[in-house]
């Protein structure tokens, strides 16, 4: 067995050797640090690169969010836009066999869902002219329409369609109805 004092000596020298390559080490680390800075601010046009990447994360996050609250807004104003007229369909015509021209008209003014109104304008032979309307809910009414409000009716229906962009999807998308 060897002598305390051996041992005593061997271990340490073994810790100075241990301490040294810890101190050698470190400073490995700190100029292979000093060489990464280096080469980064290099790759990034004189800026450190790791704040350049941090500096886009934080806008690609922001532009995300941005994103998603214009979703919001597109599907909403989708929504909104149905309920705006969007299609039209007039007529004019005549009521009065062999006299005058066409003095009166139909006008039929829907959303995308085919509700809105029926307008009629009647021009009497005594210079008035008499202007009736009729709700129109999915494309019917509840009151009697004559021939042209018929027929103002159908030209808008035909008239309607829908061309929008899918805001998930960003495909075009085309929808008659």
């Amino acid at each position: 067995m060897p002598e305390t004092g051996t041992l005593t000596t061997i271990l340490i020298v073994l810790i100075l050797i241990t301490l040294g390559l810890a101190i050698y080490n470190l400073i490995m680390t700190l100029k292979l640090k000093k060489k990464y800075v280096e080469y980064m601010t290099k790759v990034g046009d004189g800026q450190d690169i790791t704040n350049v990447l941090k500096n886009y994360v934080e806008d690609v996050t922001i532009v995300k969010e941005n994103t998603q609250t214009l979703k919001k807004y597109c599907r909403e104003m989708e929504q909104n836009m149905n309920k705006c007229i969007q299609k039209v369909g007039m007529i004019r015509y005549n009521p009065y066999q062999n006299t005058g021209s066409d003095l009166c008209f139909a006008l039929a003014l829907l959303d995308f869902e085919d509700s809105g109104v029926v307008i009629n304008g009647v021009y009497s032979r005594d210079n008035t002219t008499n202007t009736y309307a009729k709700p129109i809910e999915k494309g019917k009414s509840k009151y009697t329409l004559v021939k042209e409000e018929e027929e103002a009716l159908n030209i808008a229906k035909q008239n309607g369609y829908k061309y929008f962009i899918d805001v998930d999807t960003g495909k075009q998308k085309l929808e008659n109805k």
